[in-house]
């Protein structure tokens, strides 16, 4: 069935990040309009908006003290009006961000309806279970006012909702159809898959310090009840797109949030292929990289068990992941622009919508800043602390991991040009640059015919002009190789075929070879080698079946 969201494709702004306009080292809502026509000229569809409520900014917004105002860092909700105004008059929507697992303790709910969040008695004298935060520390926090612990899954700044009162859930309600009244396109939804928690609360599996809470408070018994309820008091009224940030999810309850028929969600983000697979160190802390089997293997599942049933979004990185060139291909000045088109290949020809992370387009890369000082994440700076000083990690260990995998990785500032902190700010921006600006900026890719920019802009394109990308069915090509991703996509008389060399090395693939004909639709070398695929190489190839 044809809709305009599993046609589009997405670009997330992390508005911190993005573009300055009035030089207090802080992006704006001014810096994102001043930079619509950019995006126009890349080709995306929709714009997720990563939170721009007002906020404390303990989690970079995502602890939210009012819903229906802006951030005053990031401008005024006239700036906003302007900003959705002008991306609607180039055929651009906009997604907002929806918070609503948790609020900031600021919120005026947290102090006149304290019934509106999850409050429990100590038990023993302590926390009322063994639960640890995602963000280090326990998850349960004592009010001496309230004499009681409430629960917080992140930050202490951070307090869960109390879905089970309906009186909360309309609030809600009431406060996202305002957003959609006022002309927005749909909601990113944070962590949705957590708003029901398990209400006996038990104690959770040691891993490390604390009890893990995940088993009960992923996939909740609720959860879908809940968010049909929110579907059918809200998001049906309008024609608009949903997705939802679903940790913990598996391939049944992914069916669930986003089924065809299951009145919930449009799609969700899973985890498996960016949390779940590769070798750990300490909780989801690793320097090591991902085989591609695993990878394979992961996103293969998901494509071939969504088939027909529910809709996939494809990505390799957002604020909360590191740079996917930096991850899963090869950032050095050899490598990268190459490694960077295939894995856009990669990801851009799989069956779901793809979304484009600020600056995957340019192929920005990890920042490996060498000292904690330089970091500025909450969950980053916790982790080092708690692990260091109970002994559970080196130093230089540590480090490492957080050069590898830390989410500030995702959120140094965009690159726009080679002037002072790479046209990001006339000020000084809130975390440093990555110093490889010079080399990787917006200005010079949109000077240089073959650069990342221009591949993104052409696999957008071929999305648009060939339905086969869109609609087609997913097949696994050559699943035991261990240096080559393939796969077909099937549809009607047509047949594109995918493949994408994960490695530094030559390597022999005949598949193109093997039949005649052909109309090669992307590839990111020129030229080709028969039977052979260069290093980091990608091709896509559209054969007529009667050929």
């Amino acid at each position: 069935m044809k809709q305009w969201w599993k046609e589009s494709v997405v670009y997330q702004i992390y508005p911190k990040s993005f573009a300055d306009s009035n030089g207090d080292g802080i992006g704006d809502i001014v810096g994102i309009t001043e930079h619509l026509d950019y995006l126009k000229e890349l080709g995306i569809d929709v714009i997720w908006l990563s939170p721009v409520y007002e906020s404390p900014q303990d989690d970079n917004g995502y602890d939210i003290s009012d819903y229906q105002k802006i951030y005053k860092e990031y401008g005024t909700m006239e700036e906003f009006d302007r900003m959705l105004l002008e991306a609607h008059k180039r055929d651009i929507k906009i997604v907002m961000d929806l918070v609503v697992n948790h609020t900031s303790d600021e919120h005026k709910w947290f102090k006149e309806h304290p019934e509106y969040y999850i409050w429990k008695d100590a038990k023993d004298g302590k926390e009322p279970n063994n639960w640890g935060s995602n963000f280090g520390g326990p998850a349960w926090s004592y009010d001496e006012k309230m004499d009681q612990y409430y629960l917080h899954c992140f930050s202490p700044k951070q307090p869960d909702l109390n879905w089970e009162n309906e009186a909360l859930r309309n609030e809600i309600y009431e406060m996202m159809t305002w957003w959609l009244d006022k002309g927005i396109d749909g909601f990113r939804m944070d962590v949705i898959s957590m708003i029901s928690k398990d209400q006996n609360f038990p104690d959770g599996e040691l891993n490390g310090l604390y009890g893990d809470h995940q088993p009960f408070v992923c996939n909740g018994p609720r959860v879908h009840e809940f968010l049909k309820e929110m579907n059918e008091k809200v998001l049906s009224k309008y024609d608009i797109m949903t997705v939802g940030e679903a940790i913990g999810t598996t391939i049944e309850e992914a069916k669930k949030y986003a089924g065809e028929d299951t009145n919930e969600l449009n799609m969700v983000f899973q985890f498996e292929h960016v949390e779940e697979i590769g070798e750990k160190i300490i909780g989801k802390w690793t320097d090591k990289p991902i085989p591609l089997p695993e990878l394979r293997s992961c996103l293969n599942k998901w494509q071939l068990e969504l088939e027909g049933k529910a809709w996939n979004s494809l990505y390799l990185d957002n604020h909360d992941r590191p740079r996917a060139v930096s991850r899963y291909g090869n950032d050095s000045p050899m490598y990268r622009v190459v490694s960077a088109k295939m894995l856009a290949t990669c990801i851009h020809m799989m069956k779901g919508t793809p979304y484009i992370y600020q600056g995957e387009e340019l192929g920005m890369t990890n920042a490996y800043f060498d000292h904690i000082e330089d970091y500025k994440d909450i969950e980053t700076i916790n982790a080092y602390r708690e692990y260091i000083e109970n002994g559970l990690i080196t130093e230089e260990d540590m480090m490492n991991c957080i050069k590898t995998i830390g989410r500030d990785n995702a959120r140094t500032p965009m690159q726009w040009d080679k002037t002072k902190h790479a046209g990001f700010t006339t000020g000084t921006p809130w975390i440093s640059v990555n110093p490889n600006y010079l080399g990787i900026n917006a200005k010079d890719a949109l000077k240089e015919k073959d650069s990342i920019f221009y591949y993104y802009k052409e696999l957008i394109a071929l999305r648009k002009k060939h339905p086969i990308i869109v609609h087609g069915v997913f097949e696994p090509l050559l699943e035991s190789r261990k240096d080559i991703y393939a796969y077909k996509r099937v549809s009607g008389d047509q047949e594109l075929i995918v493949v994408c060399n994960f490695t530094e090395h030559e390597t022999k693939c005949g598949l193109f070879e093997e039949r005649a004909g052909g109309k090669r639709l992307i590839s990111n070398y020129k030229t080709h080698k028969k039977g052979i695929l260069k290093p980091y190489e990608a091709r896509a190839v559209l054969y007529e079946k009667n050929i």
